[in-house]
């Protein structure tokens, strides 16, 4: 059996907004999220999507459903989904017409301190300086 081909949503806000909202910007505990959830099913994440209010007819979304690489979506939970696409329900509507599966992972969200916010803090505003994360 093949495996079930799985594009992961992650969504982008923007840092200013790490106080309130951190795992809303942490778009690394958002793909790990979404990757463990299709481990524990035996999918594979084929694609990482990082977006804003995108449409629910956006190409970005459906170029890889459209190339056969891409049979479901996955994001971390619905506050991830509300933030990534412009309307949960127009884009569950898409998928429904598509015969695409939409799931979210559901997991606990990662509780923040100040060194987990620190450390995204330094991870999203040094990406063109070379910093990996590490």
């Amino acid at each position: 059996m093949d495996d079930v081909r799985v594009a992961a949503i992650a969504s982008l806000t923007p840092l200013e907004e790490l106080d309130s909202e951190p795992f809303l910007v942490d778009t690394r505990s958002q793909y790990a999220m979404c990757a463990r959830w299709a481990a524990d099913k035996g999918y594979v994440v084929t694609r990482q999507l990082l977006v804003y209010g995108l449409r629910h007819d956006h190409r970005a979304l459906w170029a890889d459903v459209e190339a056969g690489q891409v049979e479901l979506f996955v994001a971390p939970n619905e506050r991830v989904l509300e933030r990534a696409v412009s309307s949960v329900r127009e884009f569950s509507a898409e998928c429904e017409r598509r015969g695409v599966r939409l799931e979210t992972a559901g997991l606990d969200e990662p509780a923040y301190d100040a060194a987990m916010k620190a450390s995204v803090h330094r991870r999203m505003s040094m990406p063109t300086a070379g910093y990996d994360g590490c």
